[in-house]
């Protein structure tokens, strides 16, 4: 094994750039690879553009992106890496190809961790040759930025890898969470599914305006969201009686509100209300200083979180 230990990082896109600029900021080398054309230049823009802010969250000793190197061959990215990121898109076929091209070269013991965000891990690990060491690695975007990953392995998944991916990602700053079972959409992205859901609903139907949905969640619930998370906070607004007292007083109407929920939109025909509103809402305002904005206020959130270790 190479003094500084590798991580490849299959497939550059939105996700991988984030992935590779992380990993590299955390010290470690990073072999990419992505096939299509012009890929290595926007990785390389990306992983500029994002050096700054990952220099003041405080880069690894010895971290530098000159650390990077880029091939479009997959095997060879991946071979002698110490653990690989995949980063391939959203289809089963695809994923599967990746996968035996990344088996072809990496070390047996080599955990591959995919970044997929709805494909189950027991339908990729059909074929694979060492299907052990298939895992879940979901990150959520900005990888670079977000601490979460979900972790899972699939049905043929040795269940010391799962073990040995959540451990890595703890060691290099990342908050993983242990998935136990295998669901569409995971954890998280179920968790926002429910509450897309509900605002689609309400603006179709009147009740109140993308804006104000947004404002709603800005500076309310979201919040709390990101310092406890909503199990804490029941526990937190049932008071001396905790979580308990909470449910059980508000849970008739918690259930008459759940009762009176709408259902996600079974056409697309919701989709003009929708970007129509948001472009209301960003009008007169560049969306790249918006989401500069973003990224100072959570860098901000996660140094004030990082001074109040008492909450989880």
């Amino acid at each position: 094994m190479a003094t500084k230990k590798t991580v490849a990082v299959i497939g550059t896109g939105v996700i991988g750039a984030s992935w590779a600029a992380f990993y590299l900021s955390r010290g470690f080398a990073v072999a990419a690879a992505d096939v299509a054309d012009g890929a290595e230049g926007r990785l390389r823009a990306w992983i500029d553009e994002y050096w700054p802010t990952l220099e003041e969250l405080g880069l690894a000793e010895g971290a530098s992106k000159d650390h990077l190197t880029f091939t479009a061959s997959i095997s060879e990215a991946s071979c002698g890496a110490d653990f690989v990121q995949e980063n391939g898109p959203e289809r089963l076929d695809l994923k599967r190809s990746i996968l035996a091209e990344i088996e072809s070269t990496a070390p047996a013991e080599t955990i591959i961790a995919s970044s997929s965000s709805g494909l189950l891990m027991s339908d990729a690990q059909d074929g694979m040759q060492h299907p052990g060491r298939l895992v879940l690695g979901h990150p959520f975007n900005p990888p670079h930025l977000i601490p979460l990953v979900e972790v899972l392995g699939g049905r043929q998944t040795a269940p010391e890898n799962v073990d040995a991916a959540i451990a890595f990602y703890t060691s290099i700053g990342k908050k993983p969470i242990r998935i136990n079972k295998e669901v569409p959409g995971h954890v998280a992205n179920r968790l926002q599914a429910a509450l897309w859901r509900e605002m689609f609903h309400l603006v179709q139907e009147g009740v109140t305006s993308v804006a104000d949905v947004d404002t709603a969640i800005q500076y309310g619930p979201g919040l709390r969201w990101a310092i406890m998370g909503p199990f804490l906070n029941c526990e937190a607004g049932g008071g001396s009686g905790g979580i308990t007292h909470f449910l059980e007083h508000l849970g008739p109407a918690i259930r008459d509100w759940c009762r009176d929920l709408g259902d996600y939109p079974e056409t697309d025909d919701y989709i003009p209300t929708m970007a129509d509103g948001v472009r209301a809402e960003l009008a007169g305002r560049d969306w790249q200083d918006v989401l500069a904005a973003r990224d100072r206020l959570l860098l901000e959130i996660l140094a004030a979180k990082r001074t109040a270790p008492e909450i989880p």
